[in-house]
């Protein structure tokens, strides 16, 4: 140890049909913390999603779903698949191809008292709608001295999918985290959709929900406790997805799954990871993060996006302020590459983290690096 000695660490209905008539003449025509259960049954993270809407959409009048073939077409990635059956054209609304325009009646809504959850097909085409959740959800409950709430979802894939270029590709996890007045939150597993969508859209403050699109098809085990209609997770709690002990992998959406799969190649080795689902951005959960640091004495932070300025950055910094007398070794931060996307398949694969980076980054923080390169 380095620095210091080692210490212990604990670580209503009747407004949502005066939208839905309002939003008639530009509709198209067309168009718990708790580990899983041995028992638990296998969910997708799409079904989870679905489910979760379901639910909120059942519970509470006010809410509604928008955005992009929602209604009719049952959502680009089948998210909202049977709500508009359900509950009907004035709670789940299809929008013209204008993310600008539905993003700032969705916030207008929320004004007025409603709790929209407004879909983005994918959250580079929220740059069109920025100004809105930025300058106008964001900022209005600080700027009002408390008197206005923008409850509202801003939710849709973020990152990386296959072959689909540089303008639909990009990470906004760090983007958003910035801005005060935000929540951001990442999901994971089937658990972390169900618990922190229901989360945020219980939430009296906007909240920016990154979804991946590689994961909506993927399945995880989730207990009877998961698909009660009252699990809800807390939003700015982080996960330990598998304890370790000699050093400690961050990671938030897709790259949980290649942390834990790095953490199962790294235990074949002797070295015992310790790894992290953020969950939520911002807030972040730095207790955690720095209770594990205090305990493993390294840390390896891993994100799709790209690394100037990234959530590994903050993260480090955090470390830094907060911890850095117990580090043993320098911080490891894998990421994107710094470029924008490549369309080729075979540069989109070198430009986004894979499972053998983060194995190569654990050893080099544990020293094992030299003794057991030629099998990183």
């Amino acid at each position: 140890m380095l620095g210091i000695l080692r210490q212990k660490v604990g670580a209503g209905s009747s407004s949502a049909m005066i939208l839905g008539q309002s939003m008639q003449r530009i509709r198209p025509t067309t168009s718990a913390l708790r580990a899983f259960s041995s028992s638990a049954k296998e969910m997708t993270v799409r079904d989870a999603l679905n489910s979760a809407l379901d639910e909120e959409m059942s519970a509470d009048p006010k809410v509604f779903l928008m955005g992009e073939e929602v209604g009719e077409y049952q959502g680009a990635y089948k998210i909202s698949k049977g709500l508009l059956d359900k509950y009907g054209p004035d709670r789940v609304l299809d929008t013209p191809i204008t993310e600008a325009g539905f993003t700032g009646i969705g916030v207008g809504a929320a004004y007025y008292g409603l709790k929209p959850v407004v879909e983005f097909m994918t959250f580079n085409f929220s740059m069109q709608a920025i100004d809105h959740i930025i300058n106008s959800a964001a900022k209005s409950n600080y700027m009002s001295a408390g008197q206005i709430n923008v409850p509202i979802v801003f939710r849709g894939p973020n990152g990386a999918a296959a072959g689909v270029g540089a303008q639909h590709s990009q990470c906004y996890a760090a983007w958003y985290a910035t801005i005060p007045g935000l929540k951001v939150l990442t999901p994971y597993s089937s658990e972390d959709a169900r618990g922190l969508l229901k989360a945020a859209i219980r939430d009296p403050d906007p909240v920016v929900f990154l979804e991946n699109e590689l994961l909506y098809g993927e399945s995880f085990p989730v207990s009877a406790e998961v698909l009660d209609s009252s699990f809800c997770l807390p939003i700015g709690k982080a996960k330990i997805e598998k304890e370790g002990k000699d050093v400690t992998i961050t990671a938030f959406s897709k790259m949980v799954g290649y942390a834990l799969q790095a953490a199962e190649i790294l235990a074949k080795e002797g070295i015992s990871a310790e790894v992290i689902n953020l969950r939520s951005i911002r807030p972040l959960d730095r207790n955690t993060i720095n209770a594990s640091v205090r305990k493993t004495n390294r840390l390896v932070t891993v994100e799709e996006g790209f690394p100037q300025h990234g959530v590994g950055a903050e993260i480090c910094t955090s470390v830094v302020e907060d911890s850095f007398g117990y580090l043993d070794a320098p911080v490891e931060r894998i990421a994107g590459a710094d470029v924008p996307m490549p369309y080729a398949a075979n540069l989109e694969r070198l430009a986004v983290p894979q499972v053998e980076d983060i194995v190569r980054a654990a050893k080099r923080a544990c020293y094992r690096s030299a003794s057991l390169a030629a099998s990183a």
